[in-house]
C-alpha cells in the first residue's frame, strides 16, 4: 500500500535497472554466436532470468555474477533440444522472440508461460514464420506452444502488426536460412535486435525509404560474440520522472539511461506537456544512445498525442496517463489499441483505476480521453493491476499524489524493477 503523500518532493540519484529489452537480446544473441561474451548491468528480472533459463536448458553455458553474466557460445546450431517444456512465466518477449529462433532448429520445443502470458496472442508471430516455412501450433492461437523445428525458407514479409517482438522474432529465424529474407517495417519498433546483430557481425543490410524500414538479411552466417555494456532502462526511468514532475519541490538525476530514438516517445510526450527535462553527456555506446537525464517540478498541460506516438512509447502510456491527471488542461491519446494486448488489456485497466481514484476520463475507439481535477477523491482505493508490473509502478506513483492506494498483485513489479520498491522509498520517504 502507499502509506502518504509526498510533500517535501522526489529528491536524488536513484539507481535505474539495466534495460530489459537490451537484456533480453544480451542473452539471446551471444547464445548463437562464436566466443566468450561478457555482459555488465544486465537486468536482474524474473522476466530475464527465464530468457536465461531457457537456454540453459537448451545447454548454453551461463556464468553469473550479480549483475554480469558470461555466455560461452558456439555458433548458430549449437542449441540442444530442451528435456522439458520451457517455462516462460509473464514474459512476452521471451515467448516472441524464442518462437522465432526456434523455429528454424533441428528439434523440437514446447514453450509454456503462467496464465497472463498464456492469454497473450501468439498468432501474430507464429503465422509470419509459417509463411517462411515453420510449423508451429498453438493452444487457440496462445501458448502453449509446440515448435517443429525445420529447415526454413527465404521470404519477402511485410509486417502488419508494428512490433519489434514479431520483427525480431522474424530476423532471428532469418539467421539460419539459407538466402536473402526481406522484411518491411511500414511503422517504426524498437530497433535493439538489428542493432546487435549488425554490431555482433550479421548479414544484414537496412534501408529506410519514406516511411519504410526495409531490413534485408542473408542467412548461415556465423556471429562473432563481443562484450555487452547494457544501458539504463527508460521504460523503467520513466515513473520516477513522471513521480517528480507531478510532485513539487522535486530534482532527479538519472543516469545512463538509454535514449534510442526508437522508443523515446515518453521524452517528446512530456515536454510536450511543458515537462522540465534536460538530456546530459549524451554520447554512443554499444550502437546505442545514452544520456543522463535531470528533472524538476514542471506546471503540466494536456495535450492531443497522435496514433505515431503509440510506435515510440506504446509500454509507457500507463505512467503517461498519471501524468496526464495532473495537468493544467485535458489530454486525448489515440491509437492505443496495442495497449489491449499486453500484459493485460492495460487501456482497460487504466480507465478502470483512474476512474477508481476520482479522475474523470474516458474510451472511445481505443482513444484515451483524461480531464484532470485539482482534487481527487478516491472512490475504490483497491488497484486492480491483473498482474501486470506497468500498471502497478503506475499506480504507486499515483499513490504519491492522492494518498493511500491498496495495489493488488505488487509481486508482479519483480518481471522488470525488482528493486522499484527500494530506490522509490529512497527519494522521499516511506512510501510503500
Amino acid at each position: 500500500m502507499i502509506s502518504n503523500k509526498i510533500n517535501e518532493g522526489i529528491n536524488g540519484t536513484p539507481i535505474m535497472p539495466g534495460d530489459k529489452s537490451i537484456s533480453h537480446r544480451s542473452i539471446i544473441i551471444p547464445s548463437i554466436s562464436n566466443g566468450v561474451c561478457e555482459i555488465n548491468n544486465i537486468l536482474q528480472s524474473d522476466d530475464v532470468f527465464h530468457t536465461m533459463n531457457a537456454f540453459k536448458s537448451m545447454g548454453v553455458r551461463i556464468e553469473e555474477n550479480n549483475e554480469r553474466l558470461i555466455i560461452y557460445g558456439k555458433g548458430l546450431n549449437s542449441l540442444q533440444e530442451a528435456r522439458n517444456e520451457i517455462y516462460l512465466g509473464n514474459s512476452g518477449t521471451s515467448a516472441r522472440l524464442l518462437t522465432g529462433l526456434l523455429s528454424a532448429q533441428k528439434f523440437k520445443s514446447v514453450l509454456n508461460g503462467d496464465s497472463s502470458l498464456s492469454k497473450r496472442p501468439m498468432k501474430r508471430i507464429s503465422e509470419p514464420l509459417s509463411n517462411m516455412g515453420a510449423k508451429i501450433h498453438t493452444t487457440n492461437g496462445s501458448l502453449p506452444l509446440t515448435i517443429d523445428g525445420k529447415k526454413l525458407s527465404p521470404s519477402n514479409i511485410n509486417l502488419e502488426i508494428p512490433s519489434a517482438q514479431i520483427k525480431s522474432g522474424l530476423l532471428l529465424a532469418s539467421l539460419y536460412i539459407k538466402g536473402e529474407t526481406k522484411i518491411t517495417e511500414n511503422k517504426i519498433t524498437r530497433d535493439h535486435t538489428e542493432t546487435m546483430l549488425q554490431s555482433f557481425g550479421a548479414n544484414i543490410d537496412i534501408k529506410k525509404i519514406n516511411k519504410k524500414k526495409i531490413i534485408t538479411t542473408v542467412g548461415q552466417k556465423e556471429l562473432q560474440s563481443k562484450n555487452i555494456d547494457v544501458p539504463n532502462d527508460l521504460s523503467s526511468s520513466a515513473f520516477f520522472i513522471v513521480a517528480a514532475l507531478i510532485n513539487k519541490n522535486s530534482h532527479l538525476t538519472l543516469k545512463n539511461i538509454n535514449n534510442n530514438s526508437s522508443r523515446n516517445g515518453i521524452l517528446l510526450a512530456l515536454k510536450k506537456m511543458g515537462a522540465k527535462i534536460k538530456l546530459k553527456n549524451q554520447r554512443n555506446h554499444n550502437n546505442e544512445n545514452v544520456c543522463d537525464i535531470e528533472v524538476v517540478s514542471s506546471e503540466l498541460y494536456g495535450c492531443d498525442l497522435g496514433p505515431e506516438f503509440a510506435d515510440l512509447m506504446i509500454d509507457e502510456y500507463p505512467i503517461l496517463s498519471i501524468a496526464a491527471s495532473f495537468a493544467n488542461s485535458p489530454s486525448i491519446f489515440r491509437g492505443l489499441k496495442e495497449l489491449r494486448v499486453k500484459e493485460s488489456d492495460r487501456l482497460k485497466l487504466i480507465l478502470l483505476n483512474l476512474q477508481n481514484c476520482g479522475v474523470d476520463c474516458k474510451v472511445e475507439n481505443d482513444n484515451l480521453y483524461i480531464y484532470p481535477s485539482n482534487n481527487y477523491k478516491i472512490k475504490n482505493n483497491i488497484i486492480q493491476t491483473d498482474f501486470d508490473h506497468r500498471i502497478a509502478m503506475s499506480f504507486c506513483i499515483m499513490g504519491t499524489m492522492v494518498g493511500p492506494l491498496n495495489i493488488d498483485n505488487k509481486d508482479s513489479i519483480k518481471t522488470s524493477f525488482p528493486t522499484f520498491k527500494k530506490e522509490l522509498n529512497k527519494l522521499g520517504g516511506k512510501i510503500f
